[in-house]
């Protein structure tokens, strides 16, 4: 049993730095999420030994958050720039996500230009998730010789 124990926790570990090498902001706080949920629905549904099912259950709600976080990210620079919804849908059909802009582009200062885009999120057909975020796109100005 003890050696299962360092199995598991190996493998989180391992799970954390490679999700963490390359994860942006809004990746992390997804994974910290889906991982929060994750363990402690593992640890509620093994009921023979709840550490085991709480680290199964971190490591895989993690990597589900961190994915949900890059899907959204991806999606609302994509309507950033089209200025059109964009829809991915999970292969099974229980999962949508739509990204669509909202308003016209403003200018906070005189080198950004913003767009708010709504997000939603469906599962299995009853709406998870609905915010609206701000993307921003800045211009680089470089001095010239």
């Amino acid at each position: 049993m003890f050696i299962g124990r360092k199995v598991i926790t190996s493998i989180l570990v391992l799970v954390i730095f490679v999700v963490s090498a390359c994860a942006t902001r809004y990746q992390y706080e997804g994974a910290v999420t889906g991982g929060a949920i994750g363990g402690v629905a593992g640890a509620l549904l093994d009921r023979r030994n709840p550490w085991r099912g709480g680290v199964i259950g971190a490591a895989l709600g993690a990597i589900a958050g961190a994915t949900i976080a890059d899907i959204s990210t991806r999606g609302s620079r994509e309507v950033y720039t089209v200025g059109r919804p964009v829809e991915y849908r999970t292969e099974d059909g229980r999962g949508r996500y739509r990204a669509e802009p909202e308003g016209e582009y403003y200018r906070p200062n005189e080198y950004t230009k913003c767009r708010k885009v709504r997000e939603r999120v469906w599962e299995e057909g009853r709406l998870v998730k609905d915010t609206v975020r701000e993307v921003c796109e800045s211009t680089r100005y470089e001095r010239g010789y």
